[in-house]
């Protein structure tokens, strides 16, 4: 046993310090990105926000109203082959969303045919809530060999060791984040985690230093988390319960509410596994959240305050964020008198 005693930092503990500005307006802020993948060869244009691969976020529908934005949506694991034949062909762009996979032979032989069906999908998500095994790496080796063209996304993991190692293993983009999200107890569950900030900067700096990227998943709550995970190096920030209770994430609205749970909740695993099976335990929440109709009036309200975010720094880009971001600690954010 040991212990690191240099401070852990989360997007609460921090606020990005202002800075003088030659931008007149947000409407000079450019938020599309341009990025070259380090194995596949592939390259991408957009606005590098990702809709989470959960139910009720990761769907085709919230696919079809990101592309048309250029943003970009992960599909949730539980689209069949013939899902995912007929939902591909409303997506306006094939390189605004990936196919995600878990690591089991069943799941790689479904991922060979739906890419053997739809060869125009360009990314791949390997998605599991350990990157941690020995076994996800090796899986990850597998899809590179055998996908060679094809941009791999691969997590979760939160430390610089494992993002170099599933970067080398054949992963052009890792997904980093273990414990943050709204809807996930796995800190509560196991202890293990790693605050949100920090785990981000540690690890964009190992992915950029092998001419790879980085997703920030998990933990943002307002736009100015967005604009935190940005600033602190993500080349990608992924969203999920920021982008749940829309019309396009589907499900059954009652009350005005709309059902949102983890993929390691009693809900999820009762919905695609039969049942919390008898060696493990549930690490996600059920909850009821508010129904937010379409989502593109979110992603407004997101990419407004993202600009907003570059005003105050001076930052005329997304791409000049992170080198116009100062963070100063703090033990308050903001005043939250009127929202007890």
């Amino acid at each position: 046993m040991r212990i690191e005693e240099d401070i852990k930092l989360d997007f609460r503990d921090v606020l990005i310090r202002p800075k003088r500005s030659t931008l007149s307006s947000r409407k000079e802020v450019d938020l599309e990105r341009h990025y070259d993948f380090k194995h596949s060869g592939l390259s991408w244009s957009g606005v590098p926000i990702m809709a989470s691969n959960m139910d009720g976020v990761g769907t085709f529908e919230m696919a079809k109203a990101l592309s048309a934005l250029r943003l970009f949506t992960v599909l949730k694991k539980g689209y069949t082959v013939a899902e995912h034949r007929a939902g591909s062909e409303n997506i306006m762009y094939n390189d605004t969303f990936a196919v995600s996979t878990g690591t089991s032979d069943m799941e790689f032989a479904k991922l060979g045919i739906i890419l053997q069906n739809n060869p125009d999908i360009s990314f791949i998500c390997i998605d599991i809530a350990n990157g941690y095994s020995e076994h996800f790496g090796d899986f990850v080796e597998k899809v590179r060999k055998e996908f060679t063209n094809k941009t791999i996304i691969a997590g979760n993991v939160v430390t610089a060791d494992m993002t170099q190692e599933l970067v080398l293993r054949g992963a052009d983009i890792v997904k980093v984040g273990i414990g943050p999200g709204s809807v996930c107890t796995t800190r509560i569950q196991t202890g293990v985690g790693y605050p949100q900030l920090s785990a981000i900067i540690e690890c964009a700096d190992a992915a950029h230093g092998l001419g790879a990227h980085i997703i920030a998943d998990g933990g943002c709550t307002c736009p100015g988390d967005v604009a935190k995970a940005f600033g602190a190096g993500a080349d990608f920030v992924m969203l999920g319960g920021m982008l749940a209770g829309h019309d396009e994430g589907g499900g059954e609205i009652k009350d005005n509410k709309v059902t949102f749970y983890g993929m390691s909740s009693d809900t999820a695993m009762e919905k695609h596994h039969g049942g919390v099976a008898e060696y493990r335990s549930s690490e996600g929440r059920t909850v009821e959240i508010p129904y937010r109709g379409a989502v593109k009036h979110t992603i407004q309200d997101l990419l407004g305050g993202l600009r907003s975010t570059c005003t105050y720094v001076g930052a005329s880009c997304l791409k000049q964020l992170p080198k116009c971001t100062t963070f100063i600690r703090v033990n308050r954010q903001i005043n939250d008198v009127f929202l007890k």
